[in-house]
């Protein structure tokens, strides 16, 4: 994202100069619908994300100017709101900067009012976890500028009770957590119940990693807060008789098979899909260390199509996508992300690259009538100060 464009936005609203922060989106190379789930992730940052300028204005109001939002698509690009609980509004992407207000001060940040313009490079709605980058840009900044001494795994847990408390969605932290502790050129494995962990050297030599964005947008909230409540739904069913589970990390396929006669087939097969995604992630860490970049694709289309027959998150043009990478020799590919649109991200050995992109625009533009977008991946840092 370049800065200047954020500056100056500043410098015109505001006719002063504020701090600037920026945080990435993320890509996940495996692991989905995990992480509230107890289990591992492995995603990274990556060199697109938010940066926003900040400048306290000793005022108790926040300002605020989305530069990337259109007013002619029914949301206004510059809002104005207090710091107390009545005061959230009613734009939706102000929510995401309200809630981190707030969820900082719950936890003892005297966060006052400020002027702040923003803009980001993360593709919307295509997985990248937008939102996330938002978040903890806004974490990190006001953590920093009000002296919160909050370290680092608390501002991913701010980003993500702004999610559940004030935007509808009840993510895990995984988003939140790769886009505040990403680190360049490596992956994050991440143990999602205990917090721990361990950061991955990643430059796969022969191979790309390639994001095809089917310029679907996803809108999560509720279809992704029905998943959540499948899971829990079976962790409930096996409670009485296992009470020391508490997610389906601590489910076997034995359990599992107890709990079909209790739950729905629906929640059962979602259950299904999230056992498997746990063993894969691991599978995939030692494929990685071995430099088994073959295993590592097929556990990848594994992936995909568990959750698109399993967990129902994909869609036409993804499942669309991962046959042809199939067909172009990609070694791996599968949605990446909530699901329901977006990008899929596809592991390709260098001398099939160029062919299998130009099939991907050809034949998706061909059948859907408009052309995909082609991301390469490049990971990148952390939340951090930049100006």
């Amino acid at each position: 994202m370049d800065i200047q464009i954020v500056r100056a936005a500043f410098k015109a609203r505001f006719n002063t100069e504020g701090a600037v922060y920026a945080s990435p989106g993320r890509i996940n190379l495996i692991g989905e619908h995990t992480d509230y789930n107890g289990g591992f992730v492995f995603p990274g940052a990556v060199d697109k994300g938010m940066v926003a300028e900040i400048k306290p204005n000793g005022l108790n109001i926040v300002r605020a100017y989305a530069i990337d939002i259109d007013p002619a698509d029914g949301e206004a690009n510059y809002v104005e709101f207090g710091l107390k609980e009545e005061d959230k509004p009613k734009e939706h992407w102000a929510c995401y900067v309200f809630g981190v207000c707030r969820e900082l001060q719950k936890r003892g940040v005297e966060v006052k009012g400020f002027d702040t313009a923003f803009a980001g490079d993360v593709p919307l709605g295509a997985g990248m976890s937008s939102s996330a980058a938002l978040e903890s840009t806004f974490a990190f900044a006001l953590n920093e500028i009000y002296s919160g001494n909050i370290d680092k795994f608390e501002l991913a847990k701010v980003g993500q009770m702004t999610e559940h408390n004030y935007c509808g969605c009840n993510c895990g932290i995984m988003d939140q957590f790769a886009s505040v502790f990403g680190k360049e050129g490596c992956l994050i494995r991440l143990d999602c119940r205990s917090m721990e962990f361990e950061y991955f050297p990643f430059n796969p030599k022969g191979y790309k990693l390639v994001l095809v964005n089917t310029c679907v947008k996803h809108m999560l909230g509720d279809e992704y807060n029905q998943r959540r409540k499948s899971c829990e739904n079976v962790v409930a069913a096996l409670k009485p008789k296992y009470p020391n589970i508490e997610t389906l990390r601590d489910v076997t396929y034995d359990m599992l098979e107890e709990a079909k006669p209790l739950v729905s087939e629906i929640d059962y097969r979602r259950a299904h899909y999230v056992l498997g995604e746990k063993d894969r992630v691991l599978a995939v860490c030692y494929a990685l260390e071995k430099g088994d970049y073959e295993t590592v694709g097929q556990k990848m289309y594994e992936t995909h199509w568990g959750m698109s027959k399993e967990y129902g998150v994909s869609c036409e043009e993804l499942d669309f996508l991962a046959v042809l990478a199939k067909e172009c020799g990609v070694t791996g590919c599968r949605v990446m992300g909530g699901g329901f649109g977006g990008c899929t991200i596809n592991l390709v050995k260098d001398e099939l690259y160029d062919n299998f992109v130009a099939k991907a625009k050809a034949e998706f533009t061909k059948m859907f009538g408009h052309a995909p977008l082609v991301y390469d991946v490049v990971i990148g840092n952390g939340s951090r100060r930049i100006a």
